[in-house]
């Protein structure tokens, strides 16, 4: 039987070389795919913000602070940066190179496969666009969780790939959400998103 990763091959190392504010839109179209023992399902994302580290009062890395959390944003592009907010786990993928702590957060996500797991995994959802329009929301419906922190996003279980289709579209920008004590960080237009996709958080 044919896996995810036989299908869709992680994008190398390289892309992920990209300056934050190019990666952040450049994501946009990929496939995010996480395989479990239940099996695997995938998305294609939608929605991204950047969080600018040092710079960045809305980033966790904010003034290059370093803590256990924060560890795995001073390494090196490509890998997984996972936390808990309000009991919901979200993903960012860590940019801006070897002590540059900076990511980009996945924020939403159009289900590709794996639909009936994904069902499953969100029982009390109705609307199918409810499914996944969220940080929050793509984690518990891809299976992405804590375990995946510090995870190298170029091999199984979680990995990004290339999209499933050359479908042009246009991104957008605007304010990052959620940021209201951030100062001046809370106007940057550091969010990106696929016009007019269904699937955008907001």
């Amino acid at each position: 039987m044919k896996s995810e990763q036989d299908t869709f091959a992680p994008l190398p190392l390289e892309f992920y070389d990209q300056p934050t504010l190019q990666l952040a839109p450049a994501l946009l179209g990929c496939l995010l795919i996480k395989e479990t023992p239940e099996g695997s399902a995938s998305g294609i994302i939608v929605e991204t913000e950047a969080y600018k580290g040092p710079v960045d009062q809305a980033a966790h890395s904010f003034k290059n602070r370093r803590t256990k959390r924060t560890e795995v944003m001073f390494g090196d592009s490509g890998y997984a940066y996972t936390y808990v907010m309000h009991t919901h786990c979200l993903v960012n993928v860590v940019s801006g190179g070897n002590d540059v702590p900076e990511a980009i957060l996945i924020r939403a996500v159009e289900p590709y496969s794996g639909l009936p797991l994904i069902r499953s995994r969100r029982p009390k959802i109705k609307k199918e666009r409810e499914l996944t329009n969220g940080p929050g929301k793509l984690c518990k419906a891809l299976g992405i969780t804590m375990e995946d922190y510090g995870h190298l996003l170029t091999q199984p279980p979680l990995w990004i790939a290339s999209g499933p289709e050359n479908v042009p579209f246009i991104t957008e920008t605007g304010p990052r959400i959620g940021i209201d004590n951030a100062g001046e960080a809370r106007f940057y237009p550091w969010r990106f998103w696929i016009k007019d996709n269904p699937f955008v958080s907001k």
